[in-house]
């Protein structure tokens, strides 16, 4: 047999480097290893750098210095499990620094963290992919390159996790997300309602508090709602509000309530559950102010709609806000007077709270500190007065109407506005107004009426037009005569009112026009703000600025109630109607009025105020308010106001209603302007008597027919359809009312020896150069000579029209 050989062993290979155990205290060392090749190397290396970066932001940015994310970056889609989930580990912890995160975005880091939030990857790496996301949906365009890499919906998927740090993390980042409107509505469609719901039943708080912010902002959508109530969404809201451990939270519960509460069906819903009587325990049972606050808001949202605000008064909810006035707290105080003015919307509650008192604890808040709440406390009060006597009565009783006037004098808009608003309303009791006077109103408004505010500009001239409706009331012209400041806040004043007409004429009868005139004569004293308020102040007048100006134009529209009392002389004052129809039959000019309104449907003439005392004391207006109370309820409120006087009435004129009809019918089918005005000028020429030849004027006796007329009347005021024979200035005037009445435009111009004449504009005749839109020229229309005759102004016939 042969020898048996030993076989030597082979000696190593001279490839292979026996491992090496590497330690490092040097973090740029570490950083180096994210490049090695080796997967253990990697590991080693992550770990480190995730136990570093644990330590504090500091450290953060000093990896970043030292090159960390960028590989980082490339390590979370590595192949091996273990180097995804460490690297996961040390960028999601590195995230929490700003420097980072804006180094993720530009390397584009989000769709590559949100693909391994699949089923299959690793809870670790789950939960530090979304910790960097929660970390990067802070920033508004990573939220949206969130939502266009469709993160949501495996977002919504992990919040049912079973680690309780990837629901954290996830549902934080849905709450960041849903801040924008998109997402919202995504959520509700990727059916994340109920998972959201579970997660109120964590054992972790701020798993619920975050679940509960995004629920807040979810709910602001309709259908989301609606979603919320599918999924039984109250049952679990208030199981949660029922539980007194998770009491620090009951506000965040609250104001989802609230607003679900916007809803007509949801509030039903909560109606049959028991959910409206918890929510008014928590209003009724001290706890936290917070708490209070936001059950007080949740109310007011209820209170949005008539239906809820009747089932709210049957709950008896005016006690337990009235009880709720007298606690302490800005936010508390604000959110119960806008629950109150929500509620006085309801007739039976406006009445609640007067009589449990509650407007006296209302007006006490006018005093307040706080901005908002005296802003909260006008509004509350603004909408208990609010075409109800008795609750201005009381506002007045409890000495309220001081603090509103001084309340106009506020910084802030909206308290200034509500201000105003209660002091309209309790302006319709002459007692009360006359109080209200009594502490300066006047002069309070004037501030407010130069706010830039429009809701504020609005309610402060409201209030100054229910103000001014007697004699003392517009006592604050005489501010016209002051110096500087005030003058101007005054001429302010009167270019406001002068927007209604009524108060426009009452303001010339007390003086205004005169002052204004006087004013605007002086170099001096003349202003930007007197010259607006005495033109608005005609404006308001057409009848007074015709008489003082001679000129209508033709965006000055006449209507009804227009009267031409003739051409005013220097310093003569201009007479109102009823004035003029109070004189006996004279040999003076007559009146030429305007009237196509029917009898049946009212002409109360406008310009006409009962003047009465303000003697009255508080004892006594008081019985009236409670007669008032007393009388049939069937009755409107604004029929209460006793008329001492029935004011004049303008007679309708029936002739002049059928010219209007027989204008609208002949002048308006014409299609050529020319044309309308020549045919209108006919059909006035033919209802005043016809041409008059210029040589035959002294033939034409229509101041015989005028003086006639005058006699069988009985009175110098004579309507225009009347008139038989008329000359120059009953045709013009007879033109223009009716051009106004059918759309036609023209002006009115009054010249001396009773010329009148109307102006047209016409581009008819005038040359046309290309590229050239041709300008209207004015015309004159002539109304007696040759009726229907267009004269072109400045000319030689035209002058002659205008003087013979």
């Amino acid at each position: 047999m042969g020898k048996k050989v030993k076989k030597e062993s082979e000696p190593p290979s001279k490839d292979v480097f026996d491992p090496l155990p590497i330690e490092s205290k040097k973090a740029a060392t570490v950083v180096l290893m994210l490049n090695s090749p080796e997967e253990e190397v990697l590991v080693k290396a992550c770990e480190a750098i995730h136990k570093f970066a644990e330590k504090g932001d500091e450290n953060r940015s000093s990896l970043l210095g030292l090159g960390a994310v960028e590989p980082l970056s490339r390590l979370i889609s590595h192949e091996d499990k273990l180097v995804r989930r460490n690297a996961f580990m040390a960028l999601g912890v590195m995230a929490a620094n700003s420097d980072v995160k804006r180094l993720l975005k530009k390397l584009d880091a989000i769709p590559s963290i949100i693909r391994k939030l699949s089923p299959e990857e690793d809870v670790v790496v789950h939960e530090f992919a979304t910790l960097c996301l929660a970390s990067l949906s802070v920033d508004f365009s990573c939220k949206v390159q969130i939502s266009d890499q469709e993160g949501l919906e495996p977002l919504i998927q992990l919040l049912s996790s079973p680690d309780p740090d990837v629901k954290k993390n996830s549902v934080e980042t849905i709450c960041n997300l849903v801040q924008d409107l998109p997402s919202r509505v995504a959520v509700r469609e990727l059916n994340g309602i109920p998972p959201l719901l579970e997660l109120l039943r964590s054992e972790f708080p701020v798993i619920q508090q975050l679940s509960l912010r995004t629920l807040v902002i979810v709910t602001t959508d309709t259908d989301t709602r609606a979603t919320f109530r599918e999924e039984q969404g109250f049952d679990r809201l208030l199981e949660f509000l029922c539980n007194k451990e998770f009491s620090d939270l009951h506000v965040e519960a609250l104001q989802v309530l609230s607003n679900c509460l916007e809803d007509r069906d949801s509030l039903q819903l909560i109606h049959e559950t028991g959910g409206l009587q918890r929510l008014l325990q928590f209003i009724t049972t001290p706890t936290l102010l917070d708490i209070q606050t936001n059950a007080v808001k949740a109310i007011s949202r209820v209170a949005q709609s008539s239906e809820n605000r009747k089932l709210l008064h049957e709950q008896d909810i005016e006690r337990s806000l009235v009880e709720l006035l007298s606690l302490e707290g800005d936010s508390l105080r604000t959110a119960t007077c806008q629950a109150v003015a929500a509620m006085s919307l309801h007739l039976a509650s406006k009445d609640a709270f007067r009589d449990l008192d509650g407007i006296r604890a209302v007006v006490q808040l006018l005093g307040s500190e706080g901005g908002e709440v005296r802003e909260a406390a006008a509004q509350a009060l603004s909408s208990l007065t609010s075409s109800n006597q008795l609750n201005s009565y009381a506002v007045y009783e409890a000495e309220g109407d001081e603090g509103l006037v001084q309340q106009l004098h506020d910084v802030i808009p909206g308290a200034v506005a509500h201000a105003a608003a209660v002091l309209t309303n309790m302006a319709e009791q002459e007692v009360l107004r006359c109080s209200i006077l009594s502490h300066g109103a006047m002069a309070a408004l004037l501030e407010p009426l130069q706010s830039a505010d429009t809701h504020t500009l609005v309610r402060a001239t409201q209030a100054l037009a229910a103000l001014a409706c007697d004699a003392e009331g517009r006592t604050w012209i005489k501010y016209l005569n002051a110096g500087g400041l005030v003058r101007r806040n005054a001429c302010w004043a009167i270019s406001v009112c002068a927007n209604d007409e009524p108060t426009a004429v009452e303001m010339c009868k007390l003086g205004a026009l005169d002052l204004l005139q006087e004013i605007n004569s002086s170099a001096n004293r003349r202003n930007k703000f007197s010259e607006i308020a005495l033109q608005r102040l005609l404006d308001s007048n057409l009848s007074l600025k015709y008489s003082l100006t001679n000129t209508l134009a033709p965006t000055d529209i006449t209507v009804d109630g227009f009267y031409d009392p003739g051409q005013a002389r220097s310093g003569q004052r201009v007479l109102t109607l009823e004035d003029l129809s109070k004189q006996p039959v004279n040999q003076r000019r007559p009146v030429i009025t305007i009237n196509a309104k029917p009898l049946d449907t009212g002409c109360l003439f406008p310009f006409s105020f009962t003047l009465s005392s303000c003697s009255k004391g508080k004892s006594k207006g008081r019985k009236e308010d409670e007669k008032l109370r007393d009388e049939d309820e069937s009755k409107p409120q604004q029929e209460v106001a006793t008329v001492t006087e029935k004011p004049w009435m303008l007679p309708y004129d029936a002739a002049f209603h059928a010219l209007v009809t027989e204008a609208t019918k002949t002048i308006l089918p014409l299609h050529v302007e020319s044309e309308q005005y020549s045919a209108l000028a006919r059909l006035v020429s033919e209802v005043m008597g016809g041409a008059v030849e210029v040589d035959r004027q002294h033939d034409f006796l229509w101041e015989l027919h005028l003086s006639e007329l005058r006699y069988e009347l009985q009175s110098n005021i004579i309507p225009i359809g009347q008139i038989r024979k008329g000359t120059y200035y009953h045709r013009a005037l007879l033109y223009k009312v009716l051009a106004d009445r059918i759309g036609v435009s023209c002006s009115l111009v009054r010249g001396e020896y009773n010329r009148v004449w109307n102006e047209v504009l016409l581009s008819v005749g005038m040359p046309h150069y290309p590229g050239c839109q041709p300008q209207p020229r004015a015309h004159l229309v002539d109304l007696i000579h040759q009726p229907g005759r267009l004269l072109r102004a400045n000319t030689p016939q035209a002058k002659q029209y205008q003087t013979i």
